[in-house]
C-alpha cells in the first residue's frame, strides 16, 4: 500500500526532495512565492506546500520544477481522501500534471516512479497491521511526517513497532524520519547522531524482513550522507539482492554511482542461437552463420542449442528427463536457470576442448566474458541479474536462499569492479 509519506519514500528520494530536481529540471523565474512553495515542499511539509504550489502554478503553468512537485503533492494528498471517487479524481489530475512536467523536460526519478505508482491499482486504504492499535499508531506517524513534525512521527512509529514487533514499515519510517532530521541540520555532530539513529532503525527493519529492499536503500542514503561511501554502496547492493526485479532498488545504486563517478555494467554476452519448440519432441534451433567461421571459438555455440533441446517436453508431452531431474516438483516445463546454465557450461566445455587442441587463437569478447564468469563461479548470478526471463526469474528466490554471498560478490566484483 501507499500512504502519503510512504509515496515519498518509494519514489527513491536521496537526501532531500530537491536533489532529484536540481540537476534534471530547467530553471524557471525565481520570485519569492515560487521559492517559498519549493522550500516548503522540500521541508517535507506537503500539507502546507500543496496550496502554495496550486497558487504558483497559475503564474508558471509550464514550469517543470513546480509541475513535478504539485503532481507529487496531489498524489500524496489523495491517500488521505476517504471518498474513492474524489481520490481517483485527484490521482488522475496528479498523473496529468506529472506527464505535463515530463513533456516540459522533467527527467527526475521522483516523477517517473510516482507515475509508476499511479499506474498501479489504488490500494491506499489497506491496513499496515492486523493489530488495530499498531495500524492507528503508524498512521498517526504518517500524518506527523507529512506535516514535517519528525519528533512526533518517530514517537508514533516507535509505538507502532512496540505494538506489532513484526511491523517492518514502522521501523523503516522511524529511520527515515531520523534521517530527515539529520539532513536538515547544519551541525555535524547532530547530523551524525541522527544518521546513526536512522541506521539502527533500518537494521531493525532488515532483521524483521531481509528480503525487502527499502531499509537497505534508505540505510545507504544515511551512510552516504555521513561520507561512508563504501558502506553505502554495500547497502545499495543488498537492496538489489533483496528485490532484483523491481525498479526501486536500482535508483539507489545508480545515483550512488553517479555521485561517486563509478561505472556500472554487466558483462556483455550475446548468444548467437535461439531455441524454440512448437510441438512436444520437436525443437527448432537457429544459429548465426558466423559461428561456423574463423578460429575464435564461436563453433562452441553449437552446443548451446543442442543442450537446450534436451530440456523441452518429450513427444508424448511429458517432461524431459533433464527438467524432471532438476525440478521434480514441477509438472510443467519452463525455461529455467538450470537449463540455461547447463547449455552455457556445455559451450565452455567445448571451448576448453578447442583450446587444448590449439584450434582457437583468440576468443570473441562474448566467449571471453563467458569463460571468466564460468571460471569465477558467477554464471548463475549473471543470468539471474543480467539475462532473466520469466522462467529464470522463478529460480531467483530458491537460489538466493543459499547463495546470498555469491550474489553480492557478482555485484561487487563484476558490476562494480571492486577487487576483494
Amino acid at each position: 500500500m501507499f500512504t502519503a509519506a510512504q509515496s515519498i519514500r518509494h519514489a527513491g528520494i536521496i537526501l532531500t526532495l530537491g536533489l532529484l530536481f536540481t540537476t534534471a529540471l530547467a530553471q524557471a523565474p525565481d520570485p519569492a512565492e515560487r521559492q517559498k512553495a519549493i522550500d516548503t515542499f522540500e521541508s517535507q511539509n506537503l500539507i502546507a506546500a500543496l496550496p502554495l504550489l496550486e497558487k504558483v502554478i497559475l503564474a508558471y503553468p509550464n514550469d517543470p520544477a513546480i509541475l513535478s512537485r504539485l503532481g507529487f503533492a496531489l498524489y500524496a494528498s489523495s491517500v488521505d481522501q476517504k471518498d474513492p471517487m474524489k481520490r481517483q479524481q485527484t490521482r488522475g489530475r496528479a498523473r496529468e500534471i506529472l506527464l505535463k512536467s515530463q513533456a516540459n523536460g522533467d527527467t527526475s526519478n521522483l516523477t517517473q516512479i510516482t507515475l509508476d505508482g499511479l499506474s498501479e491499482p489504488d490500494n491506499t486504504q489497506v491496513s499496515f497491521s492486523n493489530i488495530r492499535a499498531a495500524d492507528a499508531a503508524i498512521r498517526e506517524g504518517e500524518t506527523s511526517f507529512m506535516r514535517g513534525d519528525m519528533d512526533k512521527a518517530i514517537a508514533s512509529y516507535k509505538r507502532a513497532l512496540e505494538l506489532d514487533p513484526h511491523l517492518y514499515d514502522a521501523a523503516v519510517y522511524a529511520g527515515d524520519a531520523e534521517f530527515k532530521k539529520g539532513y536538515q541540520s547544519q551541525d555535524q555532530q547532530f547530523r551524525n547522531e541522527h544518521f546513526d539513529a536512522a541506521g539502527s532503525w533500518f537494521a531493525k527493519a532488515v532483521a524483521i524482513n531481509p528480503d525487502r529492499e527499502t531499509a537497505y536503500r534508505y540505510w545507504g542514503d544515511a551512510l552516504d550522507a555521513q561520507g561512508k561511501t563504501n558502506d553505502a554502496r554495500d547497502k545499495f547492493v543488498e537492496a538489489i539482492i533483496a528485490m532484483p526485479y523491481d525498479r526501486r532498488p536500482y535508483v539507489g545504486i545508480t545515483q550512488w554511482a553517479e555521485r561517486h563517478h563509478v561505472q556500472l555494467g554487466h558483462p556483455r554476452i550475446d548468444i548467437p542461437s535461439t531455441v524454440n519448440s512448437d510441438k512436444p519432441g520437436e525443437t527448432k534451433i537457429t544459429i548465426d552463420d558466423s559461428v561456423l567461421k574463423g578460429d575464435d571459438g564461436s563453433a562452441a555455440w553449437l552446443m548451446y542449442g543442442m543442450v537446450r533441446s534436451l530440456w523441452v517436453n518429450k513427444k508424448d508431452g511429458s517432461r524431459s528427463d533433464e527438467f524432471a531431474k532438476a525440478y521434480p516438483n514441477e509438472m510443467t516445463y519452463r525455461h529455467s536457470l538450470a537449463e540455461e546454465v547447463a547449455a552455457l557450461r556445455a559451450v565452455v566445455t567445448s571451448l576448453h576442448e578447442q583450446m587444448s587442441s590449439k584450434r582457437v587463437k583468440t576468443l570473441t569478447p562474448d566467449l571471453d566474458n563467458l569463460m571468466k564468469l564460468h571460471d569465477s563461479g558467477l554464471l548463475e548470478p549473471f543470468l539471474l541479474f543480467a539475462k532473466p526471463d520469466r522462467g529464470i526469474a522463478e529460480d531467483y528466490i530458491p537460489y538466493r536462499k543459499n547463495n546470498r554471498a555469491k550474489l553480492k560478490k557478482y555485484w561487487m566484483e563484476i558490476v562494480l569492479g571492486v577487487q576483494s
